[in-house]
């Protein structure tokens, strides 16, 4: 456990040269890659989301490709096609990959890609691997989908379906830094020092291990329990939830958990770890029914109602 908090504190650090403050958005992004699971981040433009990816990717030595989302973006211009190239004489087709194949891909303003579009991402966010034509090609391992989507901007927009947004393991909102932080933003950005260059800390061989460990953090049959009744009450609380969450909730948050504990340096799950994973876990696995959007409740008051409830 000392070797995991160790390296992770390192990785904040790091991070922390880059980026000002949004330290739990930078725990959450690291449970979804121990998890070994994708994450969608929702936040309003230039909030340094992009930055944060690329640098953790250098941090963690790993490949990185940035998608951009726009509605002529074609599947094939993620996946890659196949090509007639001459060869020996011969004209021959050969398949130029796409920007899928890498450890981190950044699709940016997910929800600006077209339907037929972000169902090519479905199958490298579960399968981990692309098929084209009769050829299925495996992805390298560690694999990551990290999309980005702003709530605010929503002309010309595809919203993503529920089988799409139930592939991503968490669902990360990036607030506003304070006052405080945007000084040191503006300092850091426009001063005559240059941002400092980041350290590789890790390897895959490192972050498969740790991925391993995740897994074997026990969790006790009470917060199990707890884990079960809260996703079964987004079935059952009609009063103020449309659709529940499935099963893939249940093990989400349990994960994420696991993850979080690790994080935190501790080898078992505690009763708060549930709670801080139920609402990136759960905020996009629920929907709220008229009476609650008429209050203007959102999908977390909805959550911390449920948690009170366990």
């Amino acid at each position: 456990m000392k070797e995991v908090k160790s390296k992770i504190d390192n990785v904040l650090k790091e991070l922390g040269k880059v980026i000002v403050g949004q330290e739990e958005v930078m725990k959450q992004i690291i449970v979804a890659i121990l998890c070994d699971s994708n994450a969608l981040l929702e936040s309003y433009p230039g909030l340094g989301k992009t930055t944060m990816i690329k640098t953790m990717a250098d941090i963690m030595e790993l490949k990185f490709s940035r998608i951009q989302s726009t509605p002529d973006l074609m599947p094939t211009d993620i996946t890659g096609t196949y090509v007639l190239e001459e060869q020996d004489g011969k004209r021959v087709f050969n398949f130029h990959r796409g920007p899928i194949f890498a450890n981190i891909v950044l699709v940016d303003e997910i929800n600006r890609a077209t339907p037929k579009t972000q169902s090519a991402l479905l199958e490298s966010m579960q399968e981990k691997q692309v098929t084209i034509g009769k050829t299925t090609y495996p992805l390298d391992r560690p694999f990551f989908v990290l999309a980005t989507q702003n709530p605010i901007d929503q002309e010309g927009t595809y919203p993503l379906p529920e089988a799409q947004t139930d592939r991503f393991l968490l669902k990360i909102q990036v607030g506003y830094p304070t006052k405080d932080e945007e000084s040191i933003i503006i300092d850091r950005f426009t001063g005559k020092t240059p941002v400092q260059k980041v350290n590789t800390l890790f390897n895959k061989d490192i972050l498969t291990k740790f991925q391993k460990y995740t897994r074997e953090v026990p969790i006790a049959n009470d917060l199990k329990k707890k884990v079960l009744d809260l996703v079964n009450l987004t079935r059952t609380e009609k009063s103020i939830i449309e659709y529940g969450a499935s099963p893939r909730a249940s093990m989400g948050i349990v994960m994420a958990s696991k993850a979080y504990s690790l994080i935190d340096g501790r080898n078992y799950v505690n009763k708060k770890d549930i709670e801080a994973m139920a609402y990136p876990v759960l905020r996009h696995r629920i929907i709220l029914n008229f009476e609650a959007e008429r209050k203007g409740m959102t999908t977390d008051d909805a959550i911390a109602q449920l948690l009170k409830k366990v």
